[in-house]
């Protein structure tokens, strides 16, 4: 005959067991659910001339057959995946849901796609554009006549250059976009020192060694003569300078002038790399319809200001809401302008 105690042991030892078991099924189960959207994906292969062929994802509304409006992906800076991360699907499945397919690729170099995005010039990137609207206009499900452009920061320099050449484009949504590269690295150093708290100081000597790498990028200096001029520096390597001496004197002024593509500009309240006023004041000489809306609580990436800094709430939001890493109306406003430019076409 089996004990009281005996029974109550083998109970405390099954709930134990059971209790971690739940927590961790309910943890994936959040997880699965989160990171869940409503859209398909297809991996594509975009033919790019003599130049490497592009490896990307294109992002179907779940439902349906088409056609549907695109939406072109432009990078930012640094080595990005298709779906950067997957930081791009929420906006992927925003537009999938007003009617849209999203399409992206990896830079070169990038997720074992051929090539080194190091070695792009803005032409570069902006014929890469070109190269992939023109694959998805031949395209069953996309229809070309409700096509726009999607870009972030760096893409700032792309972006206008696409819009001029191409008219017919829909739309433009451009997030905190650069302008001009030189003022840009300034404004960006002097935000994050002046962040950081540094001292006048510390300040003047980032200046200095801010005007000393100019000097030498207006010289055309090899990466050898960088290195005697300034010393060590971790984030420079030579592919990185031959990058910035290739596109330092990027400047998105001129062909704003000349694009007259229905704009939308998201501009951050918290953004140490881009100066916004000066951003917004170029957009607002241009001739293209402007919309402007400004979120005051956001970062750079368009991140609320309490997941800018790498922490534990950062780190679950991502990947158990990743949703709402982003302020209350990025979504769901960006999805509202370009239904509202389907309507118009």
């Amino acid at each position: 005959m089996k004990s009281p105690r005996g029974r109550a042991i083998r109970r405390k030892i099954l709930i134990g067991g059971l209790v971690p078991l739940l927590l961790a099924l309910a943890g994936f189960v959040a997880l699965a659910w989160g990171n869940t959207y409503d859209l398909r994906e297809e991996r594509v292969t975009i033919p790019n001339g003599a130049a490497p062929s592009l490896d990307g994802v294109l992002a179907l509304p779940a439902t349906g057959r088409g056609p549907y409006g695109l939406v072109v992906f432009v990078h930012g800076d640094g080595p990005v995946d298709a779906t950067h991360d997957g930081f791009y699907r929420p906006m992927w499945e925003a537009f999938a849901q007003a009617g849209y397919a999203s399409l992206s690729w990896n830079k070169p170099g990038v997720a074992g796609a051929a090539g080194d995005w190091l070695a792009q010039s803005m032409a570069d990137r902006a014929r890469e554009v070109e190269t992939a609207l023109t694959w998805a206009g031949s395209r069953p499900e996309i229809d070309e006549r409700r096509t726009g452009l999607w870009g972030a920061s760096q893409a700032g320099w792309v972006l206008p250059e696409v819009a001029a050449r191409r008219p017919e484009l829909r739309f433009v949504i451009a997030v905190s976009p650069t302008v001009n590269w030189l003022r840009q690295g300034r404004h960006n150093l002097l935000a994050e020192l002046r962040a950081q708290g540094a001292s006048p100081t510390r300040i003047r000597a980032a200046v200095d060694r801010s005007d000393r790498t100019r000097a030498l990028l207006g010289a055309g200096a090899t990466f050898q003569e960088y290195r005697a001029a300034i010393g060590d520096s971790e984030d420079m390597t030579a592919a990185r300078w031959g990058f910035v001496l290739r596109n330092h004197r990027a400047d998105a002024t001129r062909a704003l002038a000349v694009a007259r593509v229905p704009t939308l500009l998201l501009l951050a309240g918290h953004d140490l790399n881009v100066d916004v006023a000066e951003t917004e004041a170029a957009y607002r000489r241009a001739p293209a319809p402007l919309r402007v809306v400004h979120f005051p609580d956001a970062d750079h990436a368009m991140l609320r200001r309490e997941f800018a800094e790498p922490g534990l709430w950062t780190t679950l939001t991502a990947l158990f809401a990743p949703r709402d890493l982003f302020p209350d109306g990025y979504l769901s406003g960006q999805a509202a302008f370009v239904r509202d430019r389907a309507g118009q076409g």
